[in-house]
């Protein structure tokens, strides 16, 4: 029994001796400087608040018609979703920049024909109830006559930084802009 006792003791100091020849700094050894030269430290990096992507049901899903059609199946060219999406921020003292990406879906309907579409995309960065960013996007998809897959990307909105991130009720929505109907 002390023999099993002292292989424990003795393989977890070994083990915490190990551990303490390793660094967990992932940027431990890194210099900015040529080899030679005097060694500059690494900047820290601070990780801030990036705000989640989140879809409204009522403007999620796009229709469009033939003319005098509105609302009748027959006449639908057809109807655009989108779907899955994520985010990548960078940030500076002053501004955030946030990479919007989403995956979407055009199905065609009856009265399809194939060509070039576009589709009004909004894409809004409120912080509670105050949109603090807004902007309509013509998004140009190529459509088959049997619809098609599409991923949209939108590299650009800049938001205000502010220290630690933005704040936690800020939110990027993501979808159609919708003509309200009369």
């Amino acid at each position: 029994m002390f023999g099993t006792v002292t292989r424990r003791l003795l393989s977890v100091s070994l083990l915490a001796l190990v551990a303490g020849c390793n660094s967990s700094s992932p940027t431990s050894g890194l210099t900015s400087a040529a080899p030679g030269a005097q060694a500059e430290t690494a900047m820290p990096v601070v990780q801030a608040f990036c705000p989640p992507v989140v879809m409204r049901e009522e403007t999620a899903v796009y229709q469009t018609y033939a003319r005098g059609g509105q609302d009748d199946p027959e006449k639908l060219i057809y109807q655009a979703s989108l779907a899955d999406a994520t985010r990548q921020c960078t940030a500076n003292e002053t501004t955030i920049t946030i990479n919007v990406v989403a995956q979407g879906r055009v199905v065609a309907g009856p009265a399809v024909t194939a060509g070039q579409i576009t589709l009004p995309v909004l894409v809004e960065v409120v912080d509670g109830d105050n949109v603090i960013y807004s902007q309509k996007v013509s998004f140009p998809v190529e459509m088959p006559a049997a619809g098609t897959q599409f991923i949209f990307s939108k590299p650009d909105v800049q938001i205000p930084n502010a220290q630690g991130g933005a704040s936690r009720f800020t939110r990027v929505r993501l979808g159609f802009d919708i003509p309200a109907k009369r």
